[in-house]
């Protein structure tokens, strides 16, 4: 009941109570016994007795109902230190701001906690959990503020944020050091490997090349940064095995490979320096029946001696036939003449002279022969399919000494064909063919 229907109240009654007055025009007195003077009805009669019982009654509720209204004083108190907040979000460091420095969270409404003012913190619902809410929406994030990412779940019952931690399992080696090169026509390996400061058994094991024909176009090689192995570690291999094993030292291993830990990771891939694997496989050529003596020394047939002087004049195209044709020139690091040319092309010789060598050799060349025409005058024939004379036959201008192949470091079937100045590896020099044919 509020104030203004209990005044509306009182005043109704002292009106009827004026009307009953009025009715009555004059008071009567009666007389009672000493003993029922001092009640309300003696003194005021059974009517106004009433009355005023009524509005006693209404002034009672009406002081109940306003004072139920009003709200309690503040008050409060301590028992202990406490614990520290959870998280501490904006660096609040007073009691009383606590709230505030952690987003002005103050309560709304009923059950319900929710900002101030600035960018949502949170918001938190008391009372028994839905279980037809999604996870999602409110609580699948909390916002920072402008400018910061939602922090995401997953939450634990207390509110703790549980956060994954991603681990970082690679394995620092030295496969980055590593490069890759694509064969182009006319490359070889001793090229390849010079172009990169590297040496050609390098590029050899880096690639577990099994052939020397194994080369072609388009084919994608391994270079390692210096000459030496590319390893991938075992679960046998120490730093110090490695060492012992290629005889190099295992403080150049960690420097090479940008490493300061020693302690080697299985499936590790490092490059060794100076290090060596196999050698190349000497191939045992068919043997070849020797040509039959002939009388006359200029078309070859029998054995002599180098020519002390040449007089040849100038050299004959070495290839006949086959749409030869010249695929790369004399240049710095390719000290020579490659004439491409159909498989099995005829390959002659380009002056008269003796045979010093024919056969096979691991330099790059394959199948090769060499002849000496005089005043230390040489020429080789490289990569070829086959030889078609021996050691120390004289052979004359023109005649044939093998066919067109790919042996050895080539990509694609040709004739590296070379003019040497001086003793063929042991002191001469290789110059321009172009300029004696």
């Amino acid at each position: 009941m509020t104030p203004d229907q209990v005044g509306r109240g009182i005043r109704t009654l002292a009106t009827a109570l004026r009307l009953d007055s009025t009715r009555r025009g004059r008071t009567t007195v009666e007389r009672r016994p000493a003993a029922h003077r001092s009640s309300l009805v003696g003194r005021f009669g059974h009517d106004r007795a009433l009355v005023l019982a009524v509005v006693g009654v209404l002034m009672g509720a009406s002081v109940v109902s306003v004072s139920a209204g009003s709200p309690s004083p503040n008050t409060g108190g301590t028992d202990g230190a406490g614990t520290a907040p959870r998280i501490a979000i904006g660096g609040g460091a007073s009691e009383r701001d606590d709230f505030a420095a952690r987003g002005g969270i103050n309560l709304s409404g009923p059950g319900l906690i929710e900002p101030t003012g600035g960018a949502l913190i949170g918001k938190v619902e008391f009372g028994p959990p839905d279980p037809t809410r999604s996870t999602g929406g409110e609580f699948a994030s909390v916002g920072l503020g402008s400018g910061a990412n939602d922090v995401e779940g997953p939450f634990i019952d207390d509110g703790t944020l549980v956060k994954p931690i991603a681990v970082d399992t690679s394995v620092p080696d030295g496969s980055d050091l590593v490069a890759t090169y694509r064969v182009k026509s006319g490359d070889t390996l001793v090229g390849i490997a010079s172009k990169f400061g590297v040496s050609m058994m390098s590029l050899w094991w880096a690639n577990d090349l099994k052939n020397k024909d194994d080369l072609h176009i388009g084919q994608r090689l391994d270079i390692p940064p210096v000459t030496g192995l590319i390893v991938t570690i075992t679960a046998d291999d120490t730093l110090e095995s490695l060492a012992d094993e290629y005889n190099v030292n295992g403080e150049d291993i960690l420097v090479t490979n940008g490493l300061d830990d020693p302690n080697l990771v299985v499936g590790q891939v490092l490059v060794v320096p100076g290090a060596k694997g196999e050698p190349i496989p000497t191939p045992k050529p068919t043997p070849k029946p020797k040509p039959r003596a002939t009388s006359r020394p200029s078309s070859g047939g029998g054995s002599s001696r180098p020519p002390s002087t040449y007089s040849g004049g100038d050299m004959l195209w070495p290839v006949s036939g086959g749409g030869n044709y010249i695929s790369q020139y004399f240049h710095s690091g390719h000290y020579g003449l490659d004439i491409a040319a159909d498989y099995g092309s005829t390959v002659r010789s380009a002056a008269g002279g003796t045979v010093i060598f024919a056969g096979w050799k691991s330099n790059g060349g394959g199948y090769q022969v060499w002849v000496a025409h005089g005043s230390g005058l040489y020429t080789t024939y490289n990569h070829m399919s086959g030889v078609s004379v021996g050691h120390g036959q004289h052979v004359g201008r023109g005649q044939q000494v093998g066919r067109v192949g790919q042996s050895g470091w080539a990509t694609g079937p040709h004739l590296h064909f070379e003019v040497w100045r001086g003793p063929i590896w042991n002191g001469g020099t290789r110059v321009n063919p172009l300029a004696y044919l």
